[in-house]
């Protein structure tokens, strides 16, 4: 009897990975403290894959998210992942707005994005196995999207010169938001992530602090690493003089150094920049200045770090600067010093200087 009712309960049982339901995987999965204990971006970044393959439009029109669970086999997930692996997207012209072509219709092209629908199919899988520990009569044992072949190589990140990096900050002026070319120049020279510097890096607590103004205080939130970079040599020369000269003229229009251009029409305040449009306008500005699409955000801490290599600064050095270290490197980081920093600053400085991008 409770096997019937059980085949029964699988047979009408929409897979509803989207949150809006109110039933299926992704409510089962997102009301248990393995999703609810995640950090907020991360829940974000979930539910977000669960609703593209929940979306996901069949060819018969019907949705991905409304298939029950006994129609869900190992070869449907197998499917599913081929068909997100690629998207169909319209071309942008020079202006940033779709091509046009000859028969009225926008001009699209087909854009890879294995990293998107791998994200998708192991969050399917997951919300599968904690659906199945809530729902152990309802949700099958085998969880089709196990076996999924999901081999993926990652492309390296593109490093930004310091070239593109000065071209990126003039097309963030010229569209009157500087606040982004400001982000731009933290991320390459004191090599903090996007996160840090939108959401944390603030002028009382980091930059020019009372009890040391010549210094910022970077903070690292992936490391929990506070570097304390030093503005000036022993001699008093700067050593970021492009950053450190725009943010001592840089008008401060909230607790945090990088805030919003405009004035909110309805808050009539500045506003901090969201993650997604702040990502949004880089993009726009990285198209305007003619860099390559490939040039993204993460790439200006990973050019700064390169500019260090190439100025031959010591493991040492690089990591002084960066905050960054992992398990084994822990006797390393407790030689850094605000000398290794200052040599390390000075190396880059000096490396931009007879490279012809800077004059002292």
């Amino acid at each position: 009897m409770h096997g019937a009712w059980a085949v029964r309960q699988r047979s009408a049982f929409p897979i509803a990975l989207w949150s809006e339901h109110s039933t299926g995987l992704s409510a089962f999965y997102k009301a248990l403290p393995k999703f609810t204990r995640l950090p907020e971006k991360t829940r974000k970044s979930y539910d977000s894959a669960l609703r593209l393959a929940s979306q996901h439009k069949l060819k018969d029109g019907r949705l991905f998210g409304s298939l029950s669970i006994a129609s869900i086999k190992p070869a449907t997930a197998d499917v599913l992942f081929d068909k997100l692996r690629v998207v169909e997207e319209p071309v942008p012209g020079s202006n940033g707005e779709p091509i046009i072509g000859d028969d009225g219709k926008p001009v699209t092209r087909m854009r890879g994005r294995t990293r998107t629908a791998l994200l998708a199919i192991v969050c399917c899988r997951t919300a599968w196995n904690w659906a199945r520990r809530a729902k152990p009569e309802i949700i099958p044992a085998l969880n089709p999207f196990a076996g999924v072949d999901l081999q993926y190589e990652a492309r390296p990140t593109r490093p930004v010169t310091h070239t593109d990096l000065m071209r990126f900050v003039k097309a963030a002026d010229d569209s009157g938001e500087p606040s982004i070319g400001d982000a731009a120049m933290i991320a390459f020279f004191w090599l903090q992530r996007q996160t840090d510097i939108i959401g944390r890096l603030s002028w009382v607590q980091h930059y020019r602090p009372a009890d040391n103004p010549n210094i910022a205080r970077i903070y690292h939130h992936k490391t929990g690493e506070l570097v304390e970079m030093p503005l000036y040599d022993e001699d008093g020369t700067a050593l970021w003089p492009e950053l450190v000269e725009r943010l001592d003229r840089k008008a401060r229009r909230g607790s945090l150094i990088v805030m919003r251009d405009k004035l909110d029409r309805r808050r009539k305040t500045y506003l901090p920049w969201k993650e997604d449009y702040f990502r949004h306008r880089v993009a726009e500005i990285r198209a305007a200045a003619g860099i390559d699409p490939a040039a993204k955000f993460m790439g200006l801490r990973h050019g700064g770090n390169t500019e260090g290599a190439d100025a031959d600064l010591t493991d040492a050095q690089l990591r002084a600067l960066s905050g960054h270290k992992t398990a084994n490197m822990t006797v390393l980081y407790a030689k850094q010093t605000m000398k290794q920093r200052r040599e390390g600053a000075r190396k880059r400085l000096e490396a931009r200087t007879k490279g012809g991008n800077l004059s002292k």
